[in-house]
């Protein structure tokens, strides 16, 4: 199991088109059935900041998962924005979960 967290803060003109382009690549990411992996987006309080926390079941699935076109999209795009240094990333150490996940 693969876990990342990543955070990043816009600036406040960018954030619709931030949103728009995580529900398009969140709309595809639907359509990968195959693909075992959850991957969720929250915007802090600040409304500034995104939140993405994925899980991936190998390193087959999580290339799958990110070399979806609209997910590079989305990257090029908040990458461009201006994001000030503050992009993290971050591996996390699966312990468990109330959802059905592979270990």
């Amino acid at each position: 199991m693969i876990s990342v967290k990543v955070s990043y803060t816009v600036k406040p003109e960018f954030v619709v088109q931030n949103k728009q382009n995580i529900s398009t690549f969140l709309s595809d990411f639907k359509k990968l059935v195959n693909a075992n992996f959850l991957y969720n987006v929250y915007l802090e309080a600040d409304g500034l900041t995104f939140l993405h926390i994925s899980m991936y079941e190998n390193e087959d699935v999580q290339h799958e998962v990110l070399h979806v076109p609209s997910f590079l999209q989305f990257q090029k795009e908040r990458d461009e924005s201006g994001l000030n240094d503050s992009h993290k990333f971050e591996t996390l150490t699966f312990i468990g979960s109330s959802l059905s996940v592979v270990k």
